[in-house]
């Protein structure tokens, strides 16, 4: 199988790109870098450039494309100068590669998020309802980007997930560690619900769905029960023997984002066992196998 990654500079492209070599699929990379520092094919590609898209996907042929390119600072999505950019790369970006697929008629792996839920209640959200409401930028634009594959294409899948950390780049556990080894105390929002996502366990799902046909829309992220960023925050710490300390604060207390975010980011991931898909490892032993995979 030959398959197009987009946005191989990221956590989950770069992760992508790991397993379907692993398994022996012809993987091709791309990101708008000019170069990326891996062993394996790579083509430069801006996804918001339609004709630019089409040409490289026509050219490369291949069985499927897996997108998780995206902007994804949700604060700096919010200031005005930016907003425009954001719509490009998570909207009209993701509308170019499904034109592209279209038009060599191959499948498409959308990579989307719970922020194009509103974030209240505290039932896990059905990944095939449609009671959409986003509360920012980010959450809209990647909402446009969700609702052009379903529009454009027939063989599509649109993955969310949540709370992504993985080797390549910039995540909440990086942050963490550098922070509590600095201070004595962190504070950490305890009203914010959800599960995180290792990229390294997503990447091997994904390229699982590749190999089948049962598109549609999913929800994706470890097992291991819902909690919030001070837990996690908790267990981060834990694992790594910090002793600092970890105080709870509401999201209102905390103050510091521009952003709104979602307080129940509960995603519902039965639709992938009831379509015969492993579930990820529970997010407690993804920690652990993260933390030996950054030579933390």
């Amino acid at each position: 199988m030959i398959v197009f990654v987009t946005g191989v500079g990221g956590q989950l492209g770069y992760d992508v790109m790991n397993e379907l070599i692993k398994r022996g699929h012809t993987a091709i990379g791309s990101d708008i870098l000019d170069n990326i520092p891996q062993d394996f094919e790579y083509i430069k590609l801006d996804i918001t450039d339609k004709e630019a898209a089409l040409k490289v996907i026509s050219e490369v042929k291949p069985d499927a494309v897996i997108n998780p390119a995206a902007w994804t600072a949700v604060d700096a999505a919010e200031d005005e100068e930016n907003q425009a950019k954001v719509f490009a790369i998570n909207a009209d970006g993701p509308h170019n590669i499904a034109e592209a697929c279209k038009a060599v008629d191959c499948k498409m792996i959308q990579i989307s998020t719970d922020y194009v839920f509103d974030g209240t209640g505290t039932e896990p959200r059905d990944p095939d309802e449609t009671n959409y409401a986003p509360l920012g930028v980010y959450g809209k634009a990647k909402l446009a980007g969700e609702l052009a594959v379903a529009e454009t294409l027939e063989k599509y899948y649109i993955v969310r997930i949540a709370w992504a950390f993985g080797k390549n780049g910039k995540n909440f556990v990086k942050t963490m560690l550098n922070v509590g080894k600095k201070y004595p105390e962190v504070r950490v929002v305890n009203d914010q619900i959800g599960t995180p996502t290792y990229t390294f366990d997503l990447a091997r799902l994904l390229v699982d769905m590749a190999e089948t046909d049962k598109y549609g829309y999913y929800h994706a992220t470890n097992e291991g029960g819902f909690i919030s960023w001070y837990d996690f925050t908790c267990e981060i710490f834990r694992q790594a023997g910090y002793t600092t300390k970890v105080t709870p604060v509401t999201t209102a207390e905390y103050g510091l984002s521009k952003a709104v975010r979602p307080f129940n980011s509960r995603l519902d991931k039965s639709k992938l066992a009831r379509n015969g898909f492993e579930l990820l490892p529970t997010w407690q032993d993804a920690l652990t196998r993260y933390l030996k995979e950054i030579e933390f």
